[in-house]
């Protein structure tokens, strides 16, 4: 596939309505199918801020699902209809007598006339436009699935990565448990808990891997953190049951029987985790139009930054690009022209033609004089003849003209009326999803500051732990907070980055 730069891209897809029509006169259309579709794909780049690997998904996408392809196959047999205007076929009688037509000038053996009808004037210009503008309306309908195709591609992209970043959080939240476990173990058996408290902090501070690699090595491009981490958590189970002894420390054996139980339920979360990326791994690949088994790699999230005022600015925008918007605006221009069509049909059709006459001589047929000269014919020249034609239509009942002028008039009525519905529609919706991107801001603020502000008290809580014997119910009650806030941050992000795919989509870049 050629590489185009962006602002060709960008430059070429605002001349993009002239080329159409330069492309109709010049009966070029075939030279621009490929153009046209390689330019949309490289313009998927633009206001997008996931990483590489998404875009090349989008990419692939575009040029690979089935579905997208039978609907550019839908647009260039569009364009093939401004090809089918052209005059009427003109009209050739051929006869030949059976027997000579005697004539003053002759036998006449045959006859042959040809004759071309005409349209009145603009017909065929008028007819074009048409045609043009329903391709154009064509074409604006391809935009509108292939974006609707990159939304669904975007939006299963994220599932995924989200359900990824789940097992990362999971697994990390699974260490920060092994840690606790070791400490617990520890107090029971009475022994030093300055490295176990250190090991805690530092499982509770540790990223996510999420954070560290953009994707696993399970064979699906994320990570197989289920197994390892089961297999991990059953040798450190049993290692701590053996190396317990009879516990003559200050801790309890039920706070690491609890412990034991959550680090079981947690290793049973992940290997379920690992289970459900295949159902949304299948349909990743079916929507890029590839084999379902397809290795599908995912990075870890990252932010999309708008610049201030962006929410003004693409309102505007989808109000002028929107490919629904602009469908309807090509199909009501249409209507007029069938209008103006129904006016010129009821005008008259012009007709030229030759008529040529095939003789041959004629012999000399009775005696000059007699009778009267009655019965005396002379002989004929028997030269052909060629007789210039002109025909006209007279299109006197106009009921049938009148009534076509009326139905596309109501159709042009009833496409702004729908073109106006779709723009409030449209309004309406920028503004839910602009509420849900704004909320979703504010929730991530949140979110932030209370999962620092947990580290930090479960923290705290371990060391009153270690070295006072505080309450091992608070430390379990503010993991799971933890977990729970990392996991809300998590899908509040992966929200916010799906209504922001919702905009683009809306937008129709």
């Amino acid at each position: 596939m050629n590489r185009f730069t962006e602002k060709y891209c960008l430059s070429e897809y605002l001349k993009s309505k002239e080329q159409l029509r330069a492309l109709v006169q010049y009966q070029s259309i075939s030279n621009i199918h490929k153009y046209l579709f390689l330019v949309f794909i490289w313009l998927l780049n633009i206001g997008l801020a996931q990483g590489q690997t998404l875009n090349q998904y989008l990419e692939e996408a575009a040029e690979n699902n089935p579905g997208l392809q039978a609907s550019f196959k839908g647009y260039q047999a569009s364009l093939e209809k401004t090809n089918q205007v052209s005059l009427e076929s003109p009209q050739l009688n051929i006869g030949v007598f059976t027997r000579p037509m005697e004539l003053l000038m002759g036998n006449q053996r045959a006859e042959a006339s040809v004759m071309q009808m005409f349209p009145w004037f603009g017909m065929l210009r008028t007819q074009k436009d048409e045609a043009t503008l329903m391709a154009e309306a064509k074409y604006e309908e391809f935009r509108q699935q292939r974006n609707v195709l990159l939304y669904q591609v975007k939006e299963t992209y994220f599932q995924l990565q989200q359900l990824q970043n789940t097992i990362d959080i999971t697994a990390s939240n699974l260490e920060i448990l092994r840690s606790l476990e070791q400490l617990a173990i520890i107090r029971y058996q009475g022994g030093s808990t300055s490295e176990a408290v250190s090991s805690v902090s530092s499982a509770v501070r540790r990223p996510t891997r999420g954070s560290q690699q953009g994707s696993g090595d399970d064979g699906m491009g994320m990570g197989g953190g289920g197994s390892s981490a089961t297999s991990s958590g059953q040798s450190s189970g049993a290692a701590s049951m053996n190396s317990m002894g009879s516990g003559g420390g200050s801790g309890k054996l039920t706070d690491v029987l609890r412990l034991q139980v959550q680090i079981k339920a947690l290793e049973s979360d992940l290997e379920q985790l690992e289970v459900d990326k295949r159902p949304l791994t299948v349909r990743f690949n079916q929507l890029l139009g590839r084999d379902k088994n397809e290795v599908v790699a995912i990075e870890s999230q990252s932010e999309s930054q708008k610049a201030k005022g962006w929410e003004v600015e693409m309102l505007e925008q989808i109000l002028e690009t929107n490919p629904m918007l602009l469908m309807l605006e090509k199909e009501g221009l249409a209507y007029q022209k069938q209008g103006e069509m129904a006016k010129l049909e009821g005008k008259p059709m012009f007709g030229l033609g030759l008529n040529y006459m095939v003789f041959s001589p004629r012999p000399e047929m009775g005696v000059p004089g007699g009778m009267g000269g009655m019965d005396y014919m002379p002989a004929g020249m028997g030269n052909n003849m060629i007789m210039p034609m002109a025909t006209v239509s007279l299109p006197i009942y106009r009921k049938k003209y009148k009534a076509m002028e009326a139905e596309s008039k109501l159709y042009w009525e009833a496409n702004e009326r729908q073109k106006e519905d779709l723009q409030r529609n449209l309004e309406t919706e920028f503004e839910t999803i602009l509420v849900s991107i704004k909320d979703a801001d504010r929730k991530i603020r949140l979110l932030q500051d209370q999962i620092e502000l947990t580290e930090q008290t479960l923290e705290l809580s371990v060391t009153s732990y270690a070295t006072e014997g505080s309450s091992f119910e608070e430390i379990l009650s503010i993991q799971r907070e933890l977990l729970d806030f990392r996991l809300s941050l998590l899908n509040t992000k992966i929200e916010r980055e799906i209504q922001l795919a919702r905009l683009e989509t809306l937008v129709g870049v």
